[in-house]
């Protein structure tokens, strides 16, 4: 075995014989890390056609593997050989898509301290038919211990491994055969064939690579804890998430007690819904009606706050917009943005200049969602404008009011969708009136709902409605 110096890219797993600042794949500064590997797997192409005495016997080669092939016709494949495991936790099972499948492999990652680790001694406490293997790269079995027993978790057949080998944690995984594998954290497993440091970009391929064949060939369900970068995404080589079949990723702050559970990736289900969970001194409960949750601590008569209601997979949730305005003591004012996005909140501070006339050119502007939540879907648009508006204003919105819609360049309320979701919702929690785009209103029966229901098409009508 040759081995060779190479300096692989820690963000995306490009690499390079020599060390650059900035990626070329990826355009990231810095990321270059120097790695040891062994020079024939480098050159995978080396020796392919290397003469035409070996074409007999690469045919002969092929002819077997093609004899070794397995096809099947996909209407002959029966979709029900993945049964799934309940977790008791409602929450999680509604994001994996109904609970956890046979010989899958589950990536989650988060914060420090946000609750991964405690989300896997829930579930080991809820499941009570199936054997754990914890694998502990950084925690002590007495910390482990210590947590369960915080949690009050009544954990049968849970067995701890403080190990960081990948080799001898396959041969532990084939002696005791568990059911359900976590691995807490990747980053600090190794293969000792490998020269690299752990957490570099081989390293977490490689043993990421031995778990996804413990898990397919055993059948065995395996979490994987991953940490996240300073930007907020899984630390490690994209190809990392493309190689497992679930990414779930903790969002929220830690300050905050609401967690977010949200699904990045999913080959079993749907990656459109998410988990609310609260974070306590007895682990993570969850939250089934998060928008009374959400709304629980509103100020009535307030200016600058406005409730929206946001569609997050197939749950509508209720939330509180909160805008204030003030004069800056700068040149160039603030715009700060709290789980909403910074660029849209720009552009919609622009057409509230345009189109409404406000001078906000000198005036520090902060928005912010209640309860650390973040939304990226447009229909809370309107919401934003109006906080900002009523803040502006010094004019409290109407609390027994939802604010709904898109707002385009030009000032025009454009239509949303789940709009009867959205209107259920605001009514089951009490409030009497609704604004929503009025090309919404044609697609709605105002007579099934108890609800007023108003329709507007521009901001300039949203301001006579509230104001």
């Amino acid at each position: 075995m040759k081995l060779k110096s190479i300096y692989i890219c820690q963000n995306c797993g490009y690499n390079s014989p020599r060390w650059a600042g900035k990626c070329p794949e990826c355009n990231s500064w810095n990321s270059f890390e120097e790695e040891v590997v062994d020079s024939g797997k480098l050159s995978n192409t080396r020796g392919r056609n290397e003469g035409v005495g070996n074409s007999r016997k690469s045919k002969s080669k092929t002819d077997l593997l093609l004899r070794n092939a397995e096809i099947t016709n996909l209407k002959e494949i029966d979709a029900d050989v993945f049964p799934r495991t309940d977790t008791k936790i409602s929450e999680l099972d509604r994001v994996l898509g109904g609970g956890l499948v046979k010989g899958s492999v589950l990536l989650i990652g988060g914060d420090p301290g946000i609750g991964k680790s405690t989300l896997m001694l829930q579930i080991a406490g809820n499941i009570k038919n199936k054997k754990f293997l914890y694998v502990s790269g950084e925690e002590s079995a007495q910390q482990i211990k210590m947590r369960a027993d915080r949690l009050n978790s009544n954990i049968d057949n849970f067995l701890v491994l403080n190990e960081v080998n990948i080799e001898i944690i396959a041969t532990v995984v084939e002696n005791e055969n568990p059911d359900i594998l976590i691995v807490d954290s990747i980053q600090t497993i190794y293969d000792p064939l490998l020269e690299s440091a752990a957490g570099t970009v081989s390293q977490l391929r490689d043993c990421t690579s031995s778990l996804i064949k413990i898990a397919k060939s055993k059948g065995i369900i395996v979490f994987v804890v991953g940490h996240i970068t300073k930007e907020g995404m899984i630390a490690g080589p994209k190809v990392l998430e493309h190689m497992v079949d679930v990414v779930l990723q903790f969002e929220g702050e830690r300050t905050h007690s609401y967690r977010i559970l949200r699904g990045i990736k999913n080959r079993f289900g749907s990656t459109n819904e998410i988990g609310i969970f609260e974070m306590s001194d007895k682990g993570l409960k969850e939250v089934l009606n998060p928008s009374e949750i959400f709304l629980s601590q509103r100020n009535y008569g307030a200016s600058g706050c406005v409730i929206s209601c946001s569609i997050e997979g197939t749950r509508p949730i209720l939330i509180e917009v909160q805008g204030l305005v003030t004069s800056s003591n700068f040149s160039v004012p603030q715009r700060t943005s709290t789980g909403f996005d910074y660029k849209r909140l720009n552009l919609l501070i622009a057409v509230l200049e345009k189109k409404l006339g406000l001078f906000l050119n000198k005036s520090d502007i902060f928005i912010n969602i209640a309860g650390g939540v973040k939304i990226d879907e447009p229909a809370i648009d309107l919401a934003i404008a109006m906080s900002i508006y009523s803040s502006f204003k010094d004019i409290p919105v109407d609390s027994e009011s939802v604010v709904l819609g898109e707002i385009g360049l030009s000032g025009e309320i454009r239509t949303i969708s789940s709009i009867e979701k959205r209107i259920y919702e605001a009514e089951k929690l009490g409030f009497k009136k609704i604004i929503i785009p009025k090309g919404n209103l044609k697609n709605i029966d105002n007579k099934s709902f108890k609800i007023k229901i108003l329709g507007a098409d521009s901001v300039k009508s949203v301001i006579d409605i509230i104001f």
